[in-house]
């Protein structure tokens, strides 16, 4: 089991980093809880170090370049090796993450034994990490700075999308109900057609057949009972055949399964005690399964017996009734004459009043699917405002915080890229130029408001709302009205969209116009901002210039360390003198394999600081002299 501290933590932190085989067999770093500053010459993995830990720890990248750009450099140092990273929660509870190549990660108690807590399940313990020249990039990237804004509060917004995705599956599941539902009503509505036809010649019959018509009409509704009696039985004789088929394929299945994984030599193995004990359990359950499935046939079958001896006794039945039919009948030549064709028509109402009724129930059913598919609807569109609600309050923490230079807002829905895919995806072959056309739509109507106006075809709508001529409005409904895909335009999910904007001069400028290091000056200092997740950056002083750095950067440093845990991979000095890092990693390498040459405090490593970051004493004093200072 983990261990608890005596004093919780305010913050998760990475306590130490070990790495067995590959380029740096044998290597344990030891964290301390504030600043960490990892130097080195080059190619002695310092970025290694951090790659291993985001490598551990699971947090890949969403950008598929960078995951690929990382991986390699995983599978180039580490080989067959294996990382461990020693964690402590937020909460002063204590573990190991232990990965290797090709396999997920495991968490382990302190003293090694498995656990069931995965990282994946998200909010047990995250770290934010950042390769080299990610910062910059995030900068360029509303969809990464929307992932920024969302790690303040991410526990949150990981419950939120959850609810989000879980909503979207039920609102699936709804549509994939809803659609053969639909065909089924169009298809009997066709069949439907006919039936004012039949009834109205049925009709003319009845008061046609002179003076012992009554009697005569009595005689036909009886028989059309009599053919509505026997199709009720034979559909009941054909649902039983099937039910009992149905549950026969089941028979042996589970044990059929339970053989296919678990072969003999799993259960004569190390784990085989625990193994045998699942095989012998699922095999008294299969037996039992098995058991009921026959006691299901068997009681089945019998009531497929008693139906077989109750359809002879109404064959018997309908046939005396059918004698006395065509005895009346035959007494009365006119009628005799319609018979045949007015029990040819009884059998064709009757056919179609059974169609009727599944119209009707299925109508009923339509109705129930869709006004859950509303109140789903609501609730996805409710889940979302909540989220963008969470990001707003985020974005105005943020703009507070590092006021005046730096200002955050978010515009809910305002991206509407994926909107805008999915219809021209769905225009492709219609007959028009889909770009054009599709972005007057998504700039004109909601996902939600345009899936209306197909299904109720209201072409004119489309064409006042969206400025299209009537051509394209018409092969527009057309080409989504057959797209089958009507249910999931109205769950496209509009895009939050983030601006983060840069003091310049009195002028606030968007951060995809800035220059490189502008970039930089604009998002690191929201990086390092509290949060409970230590921060690993690798190279943060890339594309800064040291004024910026000793006089924000450091400041920052110095002001969060209490706060925060932060790991930084520099060149830069003032990053560990001025920001006073509580640990100082050297790393060095003869190029077959890197070790830790030293840690220490600022102090304790001086002399390397001042030779790796300061290029040597003699040039540092040269400096000096030359400055005068």
């Amino acid at each position: 089991m983990s261990t608890a501290s005596k004093e919780t933590a305010l913050f998760h932190r990475i306590r130490w980093i070990s790495i067995v085989g590959g380029f740096m067999d044998g290597t344990r770093i030891e964290f301390a809880p504030g600043l960490n500053c990892i130097i080195g010459a080059r190619g002695t993995g310092k970025t290694t170090v951090l790659e291993f830990i985001r490598f551990a720890l699971d947090a890949m990248p969403d950008d598929r370049e960078a995951c690929k750009r990382i991986e390699a450099l995983v599978n180039r140092n580490l080989d067959f090796g294996r990382v461990e990273v020693g964690i402590e929660t937020k909460d002063g509870l204590t573990y190991v993450v232990s990965r290797t190549l090709g396999e997920d990660s495991v968490v382990l108690s302190d003293d090694g034994e498995p656990t069931e807590i995965t990282l994946k399940a998200g909010g047990f313990f995250a770290a934010d990490i950042f390769s080299q020249n990610e910062v910059e990039s995030i900068a360029d990237r509303s969809l990464s700075q929307l992932e920024l804004l969302d790690t303040f509060d991410a526990e949150r917004i990981a419950d939120l999308t959850v609810q989000i995705k879980h909503v979207g599956v039920q609102l699936s599941g709804n549509a994939n109900a809803i659609q053969p539902l639909q065909a089924r009503i169009a298809t009997l509505k066709e069949e439907l057609d006919a039936l004012p036809g039949i009834e109205e010649q049925l009709k003319k019959y009845a008061s046609a057949t002179g003076g012992d018509n009554a009697a005569i009409n009595a005689a036909h509704a009886q028989k059309a009972l009599r053919d509505r009696e026997r199709n009720a039985l034979e559909s009941m004789t054909t649902t039983l055949a099937q039910y009992h088929s149905h549950i026969g394929e089941y028979v042996g299945y589970l044990e059929q399964e339970a053989r296919a994984q678990f072969a003999k030599d799993m259960l004569e193995g190390p784990n085989k005690d625990i193994l045998t004990e699942v095989w012998r359990n699922l095999g008294r359950c299969a037996r039992e399964l098995d058991e009921r499935v026959k006691q299901m046939q068997a009681l089945l079958q019998t009531e497929r017996e008693n139906l077989s001896a109750s359809a002879s006794k109404l064959a018997a039945a309908h046939a005396t009734q059918e004698k006395a039919f065509r005895i009346l009948i035959e007494k009365h030549q006119a009628a005799m004459g319609q018979a045949t064709e007015r029990s040819r028509l009884e059998k064709v109402r009757n056919g179609l009043l059974a169609k009727k009724r599944e119209r009707d129930e299925a109508i009923s059913r339509l109705t129930k699917l869709q006004a859950e598919r509303a109140a789903l609807l609501k609730k996805l569109s409710e889940l979302r405002d909540a989220r963008f609600g969470i990001r707003n309050a985020v974005a105005e923490r943020i703009s507070a915080a590092l006021s005046p230079t730096i200002r955050v807002s978010i515009v809910q829905d305002e991206d509407r890229s994926v909107y805008r895919q999915f219809i021209e995806e769905e225009l492709r072959g219609a007959g028009i130029k889909q770009g054009p056309v599709a972005q007057k739509i998504v700039n004109a109507l909601w996902p939600a408001d345009l899936a209306g106006i197909v299904k109720s075809r209201n072409v004119t709508a489309l064409v006042e709302k969206a400025e299209l001529n009537v051509s394209q409005a018409e092969k527009v409904v057309a080409a989504l009205q057959n797209s089958g895909r009507l249910h999931d335009l109205e769950t496209i999910e509009l895009i939050d969209q983030p601006k983060i904007e840069l003091n310049d001069g009195g002028n606030y400028k968007d951060s995809q116009s800035l220059s490189t290091g502008q970039k930089c000056t604009t998002i690191l200092p929201i990086l390092l901002m509290e949060s409970e997740k230590p921060l690993l950056v690798d190279q943060p002083e890339d594309n800064l210039d040291n004024r910026f750095i000793s006089q924000t950067v450091v400041g920052s440093l110095r002001k969060m360390k209490s706060r925060r845990q932060l790991i930084f991979v520099t060149h830069n000095p003032n990053i560990p003198v001025l920001g006073d890092a509580e640990k100082v990693f050297v790393l060095e390498s003869d190029g077959a394999a890197a070790r830790l040459a030293k840690s220490g405090s600022v102090d304790a490593c001086k002399a390397e600081i001042v030779t790796l970051l300061e290029g040597g004493e003699e040039a540092f004093r040269q400096r000096k002299e030359r400055y005068r200072y």
